[in-house]
């Protein structure tokens, strides 16, 4: 999939910022509740895959776990801090050459699996990460329902940082396998 504008009739702002990248795989996909509240106005969605694997809670609301050792770095209160974290592990992560089935050949082994979601392109952090946030639950430092972190994500044969957000403790026990590695409800 190439990439895709999201509302072409809405003007692009210019970016001050740096671009944040966002990993979804559940309610703000396209054609799911929190994307248009959420999401409108994004500059690129394109499909996209992590390992980790897919969980749902008692209310239908999917969870995704990832294995600790694709971890990154952990978001913070700043987006703009954590755009500068991802443009650093950009810079080390560097893959010029498209490697179809790069992320798979870190293996895919139980418990990890591929998940499948999108890939969305913001060039407005301060505004976005902060709704973003409270809308996942997540409060650095405090009690949080999901936690933000950045992964190697894989898009169109090469592998780019981006942040997602993981189930974090409380809500973990509660949990069911979705058994499947995309998020359809």
């Amino acid at each position: 999939m190439t990439d895709t504008p999201m509302n072409p009739t809405e003007p692009l702002k210019p970016n001050t910022n740096g671009m944040l990248r966002l990993f979804v795989y559940g309610t703000l996909k396209r054609g799911f509740w929190n994307h248009d509240r959420f999401c409108r106005g994004v500059l690129t969605v394109e499909d996209a895959v992590v390992r980790g694997r897919l969980f749902e809670t008692s209310s239908s609301i999917p969870v995704l776990e990832v294995p600790e050792e694709d971890i990154l770095a952990v978001g913070t209160t700043n987006p703009l801090a954590d755009v500068a974290t991802q443009a650093h592990v950009a810079a080390r992560m560097s893959n010029p050459e498209p490697t179809p089935d790069r992320l798979l050949e870190k293996g895919m082994d139980a418990p990890w699996g591929p998940v499948y979601g999108e890939l969305l392109t913001f060039d407005d952090p301060e505004t976005r990460l902060p709704a973003i946030d409270r809308l996942e639950g997540f409060h650095p430092g405090g009690p949080c329902l999901y936690r933000r972190v950045l992964v190697p994500v894989q898009v169109n044969g090469t592998m780019l940082p981006a942040w997602l957000y993981v189930g974090e403790d409380p809500i973990s026990g509660s949990l069911k396998p979705i058994g499947k590695p995309i998020w359809t409800r």
